[in-house]
């Protein structure tokens, strides 16, 4: 009778099983974020380290997240539908309200009185990026038509004549990829930072 031990399957599958394992949590874990961290710190380190904005010193916030402005004297941003409180970074999400639930046109109304009262001699269509959420509630940009819309209350708020207003509106619209991906947008806290005389650096 044959008594020797003989190895078993699963054993044996172990041992390589395990070194993959290793090797693929050391490539993938390691050595892949470790290298495209530094190429895109080589390349692109103001994208790599958030795009931010900086005035007088200090960060004050991003290119890429939306900052709340109600202000008259402010440009107005896109509504922002994350919570707890609007352009939250860590809560990125859309309203997720269909087209018939009452909500999406009371949240609508509000924002459209809000700009009425704040600019009532102001009779022409509201823009529709300033009465809807982005998908993503972060959005940091306006239309063109958007910040159009509110160059003449910005003007009168900060006693400011309606064509320097305009030259702002101008200096920070960003035009389409080699025009032709995307429309030209206008970003808020830029334009903002700028109106209040603060000198942004990106």
């Amino acid at each position: 009778m044959n008594t020797q031990h003989k190895p078993s399957p699963q054993g044996g599958l172990l041992r390589p099983a395990l070194a993959v394992f290793a090797i693929l949590t050391v490539v993938t874990g390691l050595a892949y974020p470790y290298a495209t961290t530094g190429v895109s710190q080589l390349l692109f380190p103001r994208e790599a380290n958030g795009s931010l904005i900086e005035a007088n010193g200090q960060v004050v916030g991003s290119t890429l997240i939306g900052q709340q402005f109600s202000a008259p004297k402010y440009f107005w941003g896109r509504l922002s539908a994350t919570g707890p409180m609007p352009y939250n970074a860590s809560a990125s999400s859309g309203s997720n309200l269909g087209p018939r639930n009452p909500a999406l046109a009371d949240a609508a109304k509000a924002r459209i009185d809000a700009l009425r009262t704040a600019d009532p001699g102001n009779t022409r269509p509201i823009p529709v990026d300033l009465v809807s959420a982005s998908g993503s509630g972060l959005d940091p940009d306006i239309s063109v038509a958007a910040a159009d819309y509110q160059i003449a209350r910005v003007a009168k708020a900060r006693n400011m004549s309606t064509l320097e207003v305009a030259k702002r509106v101008e200096a920070h619209t960003r035009r389409p990829f080699f025009g032709l991906l995307g429309e030209p947008v206008v970003n808020v806290l830029a334009l903002n930072l700028d109106l209040d005389g603060l000198k942004a650096t990106r």
